[in-house]
């Protein structure tokens, strides 16, 4: 046998004790290093952002106001009728005397004073004709027509007044005009409509009695 054959054998027996040291640190260091690459890692902390102030308030429910307390009873008393109604001043109304001449003055118009109605129950009626009479007012509202006085007109109507049991007129007739057409139509529809008379009595009765009534529109000047 040769020697070189004998060192072949010697070295398959006793394998070299360096390199199988450096293989060894070299899988050991592989295996560290595999290990370390395919351990899972720690969750990382995430840095935890501020949150905006978006400025919501919450709005509260506003709570009920209290009722006002209920109001004092009223005390409510009939009304109380006067029993005289106060004196109503008649319109003014003068009757001019006739200066043509040879013709005789008309005697001055007068009007009866407007006396508060009796506050006894009106008399009973009595049937016939009516009779000729100076009544009393009980109200008399006269109102200047706008026309008239825009076109100056004044005047006085002389009216005759059929009056019933009532005081109430029923019919009116123009015995005298005041040159008008619009005044005299005026006074006979204001009396007509308006107008309330104490009635005629005889013997404690009332009866129907036709009246004269001057109705006056002047002009004054202030």
């Amino acid at each position: 046998m040769s020697s070189a054959t004998l060192a072949s054998s010697r070295t398959h027996v006793h394998p070299d004790l360096v390199r199988i040291t450096a293989l060894s640190a070299a899988m050991a260091i592989n295996l560290t290093v595999f290990i370390a690459a395919t351990r899972p890692l720690p969750p990382l902390a995430m840095p935890r952002l501020a949150t905006p102030d978006l400025g919501i308030r919450l709005i509260e429910k506003p709570k009920p106001k209290p009722l006002p307390p209920p109001p004092p009873p009223l005390d409510v008393r009939p009304l109380t009728h006067p029993t005289h109604l106060p004196t109503v001043a008649p319109p003014v109304a003068t009757a001019p005397p006739v200066t043509t001449e040879g013709s005789v003055a008309a005697p001055p118009v007068h009007l009866p004073t407007i006396v508060p109605p009796a506050t006894d129950t009106a008399p009973a009626a009595v049937p016939g004709p009516p009779v000729e009479a100076n009544l009393a007012y009980r109200s008399a509202p006269l109102a200047f027509p706008p026309q008239a006085i825009r076109q100056h007109m004044h005047g006085t109507v002389l009216l005759r007044v059929l009056v019933d049991e009532t005081g109430k007129p029923v019919q009116v007739v123009v015995e005298r005009s005041s040159g008008y057409k619009l005044l005299d139509r005026s006074a006979r529809e204001q009396v007509l409509a308006g107008w309330r008379f104490q009635p005629a009595s005889v013997d404690g009765r009332a009866v129907r009695a036709w009246a004269r009534v001057p109705v006056s529109f002047e002009l004054r000047q202030f």
